[in-house]
């Protein structure tokens, strides 16, 4: 495994661009963190994004891992440039004649997957407990430790879409075009999404429910749900509001954990055996 790892990586430190996004997405971190000291004025509210409370234990890791979601694009570019290069480069090519079997590739790639979903779960814990530190109005470990599994649901989350994009990169063997692989994926979904709110509306049936379980990046943004009603402004705007059905969750829901596990798992045998079937 180790052996494995330090081929990745030491490809990784050789691409610019590969490093030039992660940067980009430290930074982007990073400034995450100083939003709480932007002021706002809302709805007769006057103070900084912090005095919402949205920093507060455990609130701190829901609505860290729900924004920080959206940066693993740029986690995935990288993953995806990677693997693709190799193509490009004939560095598959080369790795096979320097001795790794096709097994090894795709499981240097999973490793590599696997690296970079906990690195930037560490980042995001790192991040979440600065921010609960500095701003929270609890500082009880027993407060401050509770609901952490947001974390791993961030994980899974970043694990099953890196997978899948390894599987587009070598699918389609170019970087931008793996990149509009997932993409065109991305509406796809949506538009079986479209589909089935019309059928469930017109044949009173339940098939978007599923299908947000079902499919991968349904089911891997459904991992962590929106968590903006938990914020007390908010909370408190809506319990003026009286709408009759309204109900929000918030739990991480086990078939959801299973969907995307399945789907990792699905992802990379598919890497391989398109791999293994492949002549290089």
């Amino acid at each position: 495994m180790k052996r494995l790892l330090d081929i990745e990586f030491h490809k990784f430190r050789y691409s610019k661009s590969s490093i030039v996004l992660t940067i980009i997405y430290l930074v982007i971190v990073v400034l995450m963190m100083l939003s709480g000291m932007i002021r706002i004025d809302l709805n007769g509210f006057n103070g900084s994004f912090s005095d919402l409370g949205i920093f507060n234990f455990p609130l701190v890791w829901h609505i860290s891992t729900y924004f920080t979601s959206f940066l693993k694009i740029f986690i995935a570019i990288v993953l995806v440039s990677l693997t693709a290069n190799e193509y490009s480069n004939r560095t598959i090519k080369q790795n096979l004649i320097d001795g790794l079997s096709k097994k090894e590739l795709i499981l240097s790639k999973l490793y590599l997957a696997l690296s970079l979903a906990i690195l930037t779960t560490v980042v995001v814990f790192i991040a979440s407990l600065i921010l609960g530190l500095i701003y929270s109005d609890f500082d009880e470990p027993s407060i401050i430790f509770s609901q952490m599994g947001y974390l791993g649901a961030f994980f899974l989350a970043h694990l099953v879409f890196f997978c899948f994009c390894l599987f587009a990169g070598i699918l389609v063997k170019r970087s931008a075009f793996a990149l509009g692989f997932v993409f065109v994926w991305y509406i796809f979904e949506g538009i079986l999404n479209l589909l089935a709110k019309g059928v469930d509306t017109f044949y009173d049936t339940h098939i978007y429910e599923w299908l947000t379980h079902i499919l991968p990046l349904n089911a891997m943004s459904n991992l962590i749900k929106q968590p903006f009603t938990k914020i007390d402004l908010v909370e408190s705007a809506l319990n003026q509001i009286s709408v009759e059905g309204m109900d929000f969750g918030y739990d991480i829901e086990w078939i959801d954990v299973a969907s995307v596990c399945i789907w990792s798992t699905l992802f990379i045998y598919m890497s391989y055996a398109l791999l293994k079937r492949r002549d290089l």
